[in-house]
């Protein structure tokens, strides 16, 4: 994956408005908005062909992005991505503008490896269910990372590994976890299979 995905040009808009919006997008640009960091809320344009190349990408969601705004580099979090409802079109994008000296809140996705030749699962049959797919996290922009791996190779069978269970990259914090032991969340779980009832009744009638 190239860095350079993630550096956006844009330019600034001044036509505001739900009529200058839908003129911006039949042309295919995406109305957006940067705010942040104690500095004014400047609103852009983007390219859409551009934000779609970039939001394939899973780490899009979490990396710091660098938006090129008329020539001066603005480092950015995406916030919030509204979506038509049904077609391949993006609508509009909130920025956060990231201040490199502050520790900043957002979340980050869950990577669960091994799953498959974990022993509670290949070997005793039990199954991971998942209870999050993403940590908010709390951290300085240089320490934030794309994603957060939760190894499954030692988990029991029936066992529930929680967000104190996790280990986090150097400098990153659980902002749940900040809040108390109360909020040591489930994060997953092995679980042991089903039996069937047809299966069950076989068993028993095999023990008779």
């Amino acid at each position: 994956m190239s860095e350079a995905i993630f550096n956006l040009e844009a330019q600034v808009r001044t036509d505001l408005g739900k009529g200058a919006s839908r003129r911006l997008r039949h042309q295919d640009k995406v109305p957006a908005i940067v705010y942040g960091a104690d500095k004014e809320p400047v609103s852009i344009t983007l390219a859409h062909n551009k934000l779609m190349q970039a939001q394939e990408f899973e780490a899009f969601y979490s990396h710091v992005l660098i938006l090129d705004i008329a020539g001066e580099k603005v480092e950015a979090l995406v916030k919030d991505m509204q979506r038509h409802p049904y077609k391949p079109r993006i609508l509009h994008v909130d920025f956060l503008r990231i201040d490199a000296s502050k520790s900043l809140h957002t979340n980050v996705p869950v990577h669960f490896i091994n799953e498959e030749t974990a022993p509670a699962i290949k070997t005793d049959g039990g199954h991971a269910e998942h209870h999050v797919n993403e940590i908010e996290v709390a951290c300085l922009p240089s320490n934030l990372p794309e994603f957060i791996e939760v190894d499954l190779t030692n988990v029991a069978l029936g066992q529930t590994l929680h967000l104190s269970d996790v280990v986090l990259p150097e400098g990153v914090t659980s902002v749940e976890l900040a809040k108390g032991e109360s909020h040591d969340l489930a994060v997953v779980t092995i679980k042991a299979a089903k039996v069937k009832a047809s299966d069950a009744d076989d068993e028993a009638a095999s023990a008779e």
